[in-house]
C-alpha cells in the first residue's frame, strides 16, 4: 500500500507533531522505505522465505536507522531534516498493523523466522493483496488526504511544488488545538 502510508504518515506526523516546517520529504520516505526494502526481497524469495514483510519491517530496523541518524547527524538542522525518517519509519510500522505480528515486529528476538503470509505463492500474495477490498479502501483515504492537502498547498502552481522538492514543506496551516 502506498498511498495509505503516505497520506497517513503525513496526516499523523502533522497533527501529533504540529511542525509546520517538518520535512516532509525525508517523512515519506521512510513511510515507504520498510516496502521498498522488503517487498522485492520478499517476492524474490518467496519460496523459502514465505514472507513479504522482513527485518525492514521489524523494531530492529527502526532503531538501527535511528541510531544511525543520531550519530551522523548534530543538533539543530541535519538532525531536524533526518528525524522524520526515523517517525516515517514508525509510522509504517503502526499503518501495517505489526503489533498483530510479532514475530516480524521483535524479530530477531522472538526467533530467525518472519511470521508466514497464508499464500502459497508470490503470484498467490500479489493477487490476495490486490483483490482485497480493505487495501483499496485505505488507498483511497490515503488518496484523498494526499490530494485535499496538495490543493491546499497549491501544488498546482509550480513555484510552490519548486518550494516543496526545495524544502521539505508545504504552505498549509496545521491549526490549534
Amino acid at each position: 500500500m502506498l498511498l495509505w502510508h503516505l497520506g497517513g504518515t503525513v496526516a499523523a506526523a502533522r497533527y501529533i507533531f504540529r511542525d509546520e516546517r517538518m520535512d516532509l520529504r525525508t517523512l515519506l520516505l521512510g513511510a515507504v522505505l520498510p516496502d521498498v526494502i522488503d517487498t522485492p526481497v520478499g517476492l524474490i524469495g518467496y519460496s523459502s522465505l514465505r514472507a513479504v514483510r522482513l527485518g525492514a519491517h521489524s523494531l530492529l530496523f527502526v532503531a538501527v536507522v535511528m541510531v544511525v541518524v543520531l550519530l551522523v547527524t548534530r543538533r539543530g538542522r541535519p538532525r531536524k531534516r533526518w528525524m522524520p525518517l526515523v517517525v516515517g519509519l514508525l509510522m509504517h510500522l503502526v499503518l501495517d498493523a505489526m503489533w498483530a505480528d510479532g514475530a516480524t515486529l521483535w524479530w530477531p528476538l522472538l526467533g530467525a523466522a518472519f511470521s508466514p503470509d497464508t499464500a502459497a505463492t508470490a503470484a498467490g500474495y500479489l493477487a490476495d493483496v490486490l483483490s482485497d477490498w480493505r487495501v483499496w479502501a485505505l488507498e483511497a483515504v490515503g488518496l484523498a488526504y494526499l490530494g485535499t492537502l496538495a490543493a491546499r498547498a497549491g501544488m498546482g502552481d509550480a513555484a510552490h511544488r519548486r518550494r516543496f522538492f526545495a524544502t521539505g514543506t508545504v504552505d498549509v496551516p496545521i491549526g490549534r488545538r
